[in-house]
């Protein structure tokens, strides 16, 4: 949540300075360590421990505790006179406390006719920019509630059929938000377009297969996994804006790697902490590429793992990887198992996942979102519902054919959520999918504010 490290005005000690509050936190602490060491009825495959199993602190922590608020009314105030306090703020509090309480609620986009929606990201506060199954790039304007197609880039060799026109699987900004990355209208083919304009800035050509990820390694350096199972390291061109009709330039990778022991890149993610690319390939292994070097230094097979889909990566270093039926979540230094997140529902493959602090929030093809506490080992709980865990469902969206769908597989039709993506305040995501078998056309949109 909030912490501000008070001082005192007149007296001695600032007013939260209530020496009651140690034995609280002792109580607290207490019951969480007894909590952790209750012996669960599946033993996990890896346990962590805390540095110290002593519950009494130095005199000297006590007394930075007890100096410091974590109310956050004192910190909203401390922020607003501009206080000379230490103070900080838990970015994911505001995400934690709106679903804990239910107070989201689904507005359901209108995408039209288009065919499921595969990635997503937050332009602005008010612009969303997703890519779809039909090689379509959108902008959705929250306000006007309007949608903008975004002109696909053309390739430079003669067009090479229907087969490599297999829709936009991805879609990152640069850590500037000065550029945009996203497939071209050869699915094999990299875009870049610049912010906020949305003027084309290049094309890049390399790969023989379609592209199904990308991360950005900084404002200029990014890196694309491909169907080929070959990763490919790109520099952005730094064009100076002075075209009147604005053009593309087409590059070459600086240089690409072949995945070893792996086939098809599926997923890919940039650790910062460790600096270090993790590649998910279709094969059933995870593969560490070092960022400075750009050459491959670990592949590990995953255990009994099918249907490998999506790969998140939290602040820390801990990779979660969306499988059939749960979520796995490796250490990044060691790619061993810390645990294996099992799904609350039956059938519930994972189609995306990301973090944002400690919460982990997952996709499933069953048109639910689930958010997991990463701190506490369980699924977050609500607070309105005592014995239920929070997770938002989504309407039903655009289908066709319509009359078939819920005799399709003798099951009732939701669609699945393949993205998911947070504002920059936490207090809205913006959900889409589409039908989950191939054969079907259709999408799903909603924001959730």
């Amino acid at each position: 949540m909030a912490q501000t490290v008070r001082r005192p005005i007149e007296a001695r000690y600032p007013s939260c300075y209530v020496p009651s509050r140690i034995q609280e936190r002792r109580a607290k602490a207490r019951a969480l360590r007894l909590e952790q060491q209750r012996k669960p009825e599946k033993p996990e495959d890896f346990v962590c421990y805390s540095d110290s199993d002593s519950e009494e602190e130095t005199p000297t922590e006590q007394h930075k505790t007890l100096c410091t608020s974590y109310n956050f009314v004192d910190y909203v105030r401390s922020r607003e006179i501009q206080a000379p306090e230490p103070r900080s703020v838990d970015q994911s509090y505001a995400t934690r406390h709106m679903l804990t309480h239910d107070m989201l609620r689904e507005t359901p986009v209108n995408l039209g006719t288009v065919n499921k929606v595969f990635c997503s990201q937050w332009l602005s506060d008010r612009q969303i920019v997703f890519g779809t199954k039909c090689n379509k790039l959108l902008v959705y304007d929250v306000r006007s509630r309007s949608l903008d197609a975004i002109p696909t880039l053309r390739p430079r060799t003669p067009w090479p059929g229907a087969e490599y026109q297999t829709g936009i699987h991805a879609l990152q900004i640069n850590p500037s938000r000065t550029l945009l990355a996203t497939g071209a209208r050869n699915s094999c083919e990299l875009a870049i377009y610049r912010l906020p304009t949305l003027d084309p800035v290049c094309v890049g050509e390399a790969h023989k297969d379609w592209i199904l990820d990308m991360c950005w390694l900084d404002d200029e350096f990014l890196v694309t996994g491909s169907r080929d199972s070959k990763l490919a390291l790109w520099r952005a061109p730094d064009t100076p804006i002075t075209q009147a009709t604005p053009q593309h330039n087409y590059i070459s990778p600086v240089v690409t790697r072949e995945c070893k022991a792996g086939q098809k890149v599926r997923a890919l993610t940039f650790n910062r902490r460790w600096r270090e690319i993790a590649a998910l390939t279709l094969n059933g292994y995870i593969h560490v590429f070092n960022a400075a070097t750009f050459r491959q230094t670990l592949s590990r097979k995953l255990p009994s793992c099918q249907d490998l889909v999506c790969l998140a990566t939290q602040e820390s270093g801990i990779y979660a990887i969306g499988c059939k039926s749960y979520t796995l979540l490796l250490d990044c230094r060691t790619l061993q198992s810390v645990k294996k997140i099992t799904s609350r529902y039956n059938g519930c493959g994972i189609r995306s996942a990301t973090f944002r602090g400690d919460l982990l929030t997952i996709g499933t093809g069953l048109g639910l979102l689930m958010f997991y506490d990463l701190r506490a080992g369980k699924y977050l709980e609500s607070n309105i519902h005592s014995t239920k865990t929070v997770a938002l469902r989504a309407s039903r969206g655009y289908v066709f054919p319509d009359e078939g769908v819920d005799g399709y597989q003798q099951v009732k039709y939701v669609p699945a959520i393949y993205t998911h993506c947070y504002d920059d305040s936490g207090t809205r995501i913006f959900t889409a999918g589409g039908p989950l078998p191939a054969p079907l056309i259709g999408n799903y949109a909603g924001i959730w504010q």
